[in-house]
């Protein structure tokens, strides 16, 4: 509020509690609580999402309890370009955002277009990114579970299966015109997470599609791939049963897919 441009970054985003009444109560609403007058130019970010072998405390998702705070923008990158162009956005911002990055994803390589390298290459927020075209299933996916996404829809398309997916980038504001538009073009929707299903993202979208005109257009009741309903376990077989994997992906689609009518 002294006009500084302060980044905050937390260890782990599972830290972030022990700051959650600065951020959601002081930073998120202090430009409604001034009438517009006080800007809170804060990014927080870190590592965010189910890291491996850290237990109950240190991985979980928090995707789902920041995006539910109005006054807060919430993003989580995908590829490395969503990484620069984010960050730089949550920069730019005169208010608060919270960069919810994957502690998994920080050693993955991956290629950065000669745009993406640009100092003023930024990605607005509120705009998902169809990564995959297709025509038969949506599938919504943000951070890491962007990937097995795009996995799962390798494996479907070798069973004729044809699946749009679609990289969310920006959890809030949503995007919720691109979700509508793939969701009314291939009728059938599954929603991808690593968090908790009960008030998830997924169940999010689930409404959205629900309270508009592209529930009409659905073929199949929409499905939900996402963290078991438990504390993270810490024994790695465990651990990874509790965590949706690709073949799960897989299977919600070929459920949609074979629901509908007429497919056999």
């Amino acid at each position: 509020m002294g006009g500084l441009k302060p980044i905050v970054e937390f260890m782990t985003f599972n830290f972030s509690m022990q700051a959650i009444d600065q951020i959601v109560n002081s930073a998120a609403k202090q430009l409604y609580m001034s009438a517009g007058d006080i800007n809170v130019p804060v990014v927080f970010r870190g590592p965010n999402g189910p890291a491996a072998g850290v237990a109950a405390q240190h991985s979980q998702c928090f995707a789902a309890w920041y995006s539910s705070v109005p006054g807060l923008k919430v993003v989580a990158p995908y590829s490395s370009e969503d990484a620069r162009g984010l960050l730089k956005a949550a920069i730019r911002d005169p208010n608060p955002v919270v960069v919810l990055e994957h502690e998994l994803m920080y050693g993955v390589e991956m290629d950065v277009s000669a745009e993406a390298m640009d100092k003023d290459f930024v990605i607005p927020f509120g705009k998902a990114k169809i990564e995959r075209e297709g025509a038969d299933v949506t599938i919504t996916a943000f951070s890491r579970a962007v990937g097995n996404a795009l996995e799962a829809a390798k494996q479907l398309e070798a069973k004729g299966i044809s699946a749009e997916i679609i990289n969310l980038r920006s959890i809030r504001p949503l995007d919720r015109d691109t979700i509508i538009e793939s969701v009314k073009k291939t009728t059938r929707l599954v929603t991808v997470e690593e968090g908790w299903p009960q008030c998830g993202i997924g169940a999010e979208i689930a409404a959205v599609v629900a309270e508009s005109d592209a529930f009409d257009y659905l073929d199949a009741p929409p499905e939900r791939v996402t963290g078991v309903d438990v504390p993270m376990p810490y024994a790695a077989n465990l651990e990874k049963s509790a965590l949706p994997q690709v073949e799960n992906i897989v299977s919600a689609a070929e459920r949609a897919c074979y629901r509908s009518k007429g497919r056999q």
